[in-house]
């Protein structure tokens, strides 16, 4: 956990350093809870002057843009200027930092049969499986969550000023031990899996959407 924190300081503060003006609204609108969340609007030039892959995160806090600023195999560190911290494995959010105002998903572990290491354009309608999350207020670890996918239909998603096709799977997920129930949906390139954009429920409080700003620039430069 410390490693983890003093990691993302020096990558928030190699960030700042060079961030635009919409780098640095993350951290005022993501801590808006108080007056309540202003929404970050986004242009195609503002995101194309960062040298490196966004994606723009609404909380219930308020919105905010991330850049993707290391990747260890699966795992994408995705910081915003505010030092708030998502990390993505295939899309699927396996933690955060600084985004729950009642506490942040400390970890996750998948299954081996994870629909999400082999790309979700590939899951069958109602196949389930389970992922174990640790909670990082409460100290809830290993709370068990199940879930069961369902295939929706191929719609068109705009981001910026660009129409892209895609596949949404929805996935009901289960967490008994913490009274935990909801709808994560995805929006997954049919071609690879990626997912453009997704609502995923982190913790009981916390509910995200994720959307990626620059879907065709998969890794950093």
């Amino acid at each position: 956990m410390n490693t983890l924190k003093v990691g993302v300081c020096l990558i928030a503060a190699t960030l700042l350093c060079g961030c635009n003006p919409l780098m640095s609204a993350s951290l005022n609108n993501l801590k808006a809870a108080v007056i309540g969340p202003d929404e970050v609007n986004v242009s195609p030039d503002e995101v194309a002057g960062v040298n490196y892959p966004q994606l723009k995160l609404t909380t219930p806090s308020g919105s905010g843009v991330l850049a993707l600023v290391r990747e260890r195999e699966d795992l994408q560190f995705w910081v915003a200027s505010g030092k708030q911290v998502l990390l993505l494995r295939n899309g699927l959010a396996v933690r955060s930092v600084g985004l729950g105002l009642e506490g942040d998903l400390d970890g996750t572990r998948q299954s081996d049969d994870s629909p999400f290491k082999q790309g979700l354009h590939r899951v069958a309608d109602g196949y389930t499986t389970r992922r174990w999350i640790d909670l990082y207020k409460g100290q809830e670890v290993g709370v068990i969550v199940n879930s069961r996918f369902s295939l929706r239909s191929t719609q068109t998603l705009r981001i910026l000023d660009k129409d892209y096709t895609v596949l949404r799977v929805d996935e009901q997920i289960d967490a008994p031990a913490i009274g935990l129930r909801a709808t994560n949906r995805y929006w997954v390139d049919p071609r690879d899996g990626f997912i453009m954009q997704s609502e995923q429920q982190l913790t009981s409080q916390l509910r995200v959407k994720i959307v990626q700003l620059t879907p065709d620039r998969r890794h950093i430069p």
